[in-house]
């Protein structure tokens, strides 16, 4: 028997009723996973591995572009081929996946595939007019010239799949979804990340690009990692053993426990009708049913949106972050592919301030991570900024520089030291491109201190590649600090390339609830 494989649907070319007998050995045809199908990107230039279920000890084979590779299904009735060599190409191909039944997938592009995770800014969406798209209930959408930006995305060499969002107890083996061309019918509904950045990637390497869209609004970073994983870290036994006690109250009440027995805290009920593991806070749901099911489908990297939603303290926020990077890198068998991140914009919220923003770049640590700066496209009472474009193109040019080898700056000027001089201190940056730049008047949000801590507002100045700052009253500084604040209106050091500064501090004083001191050492890769 041939099938078809459209989206989630098998179409029989074997016309004819389905009976019982029927319906009963189809159970065991060979099913590939929902990421292989019509319209999907595979990735170019690596192995690609290709998986899916069928009988056990049933032989499947997969053919596409010239080649042909078999397994066998394990007892388990999972199998998975890894196809080879597959050239960049914006000419359809197809692919058949054979065994007692044959499936074939039409519409398939070889060329790049990122994966876009994290919190709501990564699921918010191209459109927010609900009236005339009104299927797309998404409390997070809208870009900035959302018309205009609609009517020009006939990109049919980008493509989307969008993994439903999903928590579990229990690791998941597949999802459901299908991969879906980029067009003004259908961008509407694409994460404006995944468009973004996918159309400004295009533009510059000429590559077919396909984008996995896996994000939770409001998910803290311990719901992406696996279980196994967060149960070997110490540092962790905090957030572990408070939800197993929140998993415990929940089943004792849902078991008709003791009329003593503890509830589930209000905060869980609200948030997940009372069982934890409905709650995208907690550790482990999100990866059982959002990252697992895609493992390890080829990517070249990663991008992540996430910070707002850090309820496991700045000291270990960036530990868990090591773990999703690490972990994630780990389970894909590529090796360290690229983890970008992008570090929250300014807003007039105790959750975008400065110590949420220094504990993030910390994630620069981890060997090929790199970090795009969104300090100056905020707004300052929406946490979730419409201007994803200005983002985006920050974003490709990280990609562009250090994934395919185009020589342009991707960074704005980064701190790398300072220097007193008498009553001044000189900073020093790297990543200043042609030259720094102050936009749109003196430079503002300078600060330096003295031997007493106290941060003042200083007169900054630029002076070649460097900034020399100056305070009234301070005749023996000590340290100085850029954009400390969750709102640094009109912060406007960037670089003749247009790319803002971030926040930074030299100092390694203790903030209250603060990741461990790391000043803007946090920032100083030379890489």
């Amino acid at each position: 028997m041939i099938q078809k494989r459209t989206g989630r649907k098998l179409t029989s070319t074997v016309a004819g009723l389905f009976t019982l007998c029927t319906l009963t050995a189809l159970r065991a045809d060979v099913k590939p996973a929902a990421l292989f199908g019509d319209h999907m990107v595979l990735q170019q230039g690596m192995s690609v591995p290709v998986w899916g279920w069928a009988d056990s000890g049933e032989q499947v084979t997969v053919t596409i572009a010239g080649q042909k590779q078999s397994a066998t299904a394990a007892a388990d009735r999972k199998w998975m081929v890894r196809l080879t060599n597959l050239r960049s190409s914006t000419d359809p191909i197809e692919m058949t996946i054979a065994g007692k039944n044959t499936i074939w997938i039409v519409d398939i592009l070889v060329g790049e595939v990122w994966l876009g995770s994290g919190q709501s800014n990564m699921d918010f969406v191209v459109s927010g007019d609900q009236v005339k798209y009104p299927r797309m209930a998404q409390r997070f959408a809208g870009v900035v010239n959302e018309a205009e930006e609609i009517a020009a995305a006939n990109c049919p060499n980008i493509r989307e799949f969008r993994v439903p969002l999903k928590t579990t107890e229990t690791p998941l083996d597949d999802v459901a979804g299908k991969w879906q061309v980029c067009t003004p019918e259908t961008v509407p509904g694409f994460s404006a990340i995944a468009y973004f950045f996918s159309r400004d990637l295009q533009r510059a390497i000429h590559e077919p690009i396909g984008f996995i869209t896996s994000a939770f609004g409001a998910s803290c970073a311990q719901a992406w990692v696996s279980k196994d994983v967060l149960d070997t870290d110490p540092r962790l036994k905090t957030i572990m053993d408070g939800f197993a006690a929140q998993v415990s109250a929940f089943q004792t009440a849902a078991a008709g426990g003791a009329e003593n027995s503890t509830p589930p805290p209000a905060a869980v009920a609200a948030r997940g009708g009372g069982d934890p593991f409905r709650n995208q806070h907690n550790p482990y749901v999100l990866w059982n049913g959002m990252i697992k099911p895609i493992q390890p489908y080829a990517i070249r990297g990663v991008l992540w949106y996430q910070g707002e939603s850090i309820t496991e303290g700045l000291q270990l926020y960036p530990v868990v972050m090591e773990h999703v990077i690490e972990s994630w890198r780990q389970q894909w068998g590529q090796g360290a592919f690229p983890f970008y991140f992008v570090q929250l914009a300014a807003q007039d919220a105790d959750s975008n301030r400065p110590e949420v923003r220094e504990a993030q770049a910390q994630a620069l640590k981890v060997p090929n991570t790199r970090m795009a700066v969104a300090m100056d496209i905020g707004e300052r009472k929406n946490v979730h900024p419409k201007n994803k474009q200005e983002l985006c193109e920050r974003l490709a040019r990280i990609a562009r520089a250090n994934v395919y080898g185009e020589k342009i700056e991707y960074y704005g000027p980064m701190y790398d030291s300072m220097q007193v001089e008498g009553p001044s201190i000189r900073v020093k940056f790297t990543h200043v491109g042609g030259g720094l730049v102050s936009r749109g008047g003196e430079l503002k949000w300078f600060q330096i201190a003295g031997g007493d801590r106290n941060f003042v507002d200083g007169a900054a100045k630029i002076d070649g590649n460097t900034v020399v700052v100056t305070a009234p009253g301070i005749t023996d500084p000590t340290a100085v600090r850029y954009a400390w604040h969750r709102w640094p209106e009109g912060a406007n050091l960037y670089n003749a390339d247009g790319l803002p500064a971030p926040q930074f501090r030299s100092d390694d004083w203790a903030l209250s609830g603060s990741a461990p001191a790391a000043g803007g050492r946090g920032l100083r890769r030379r890489d």
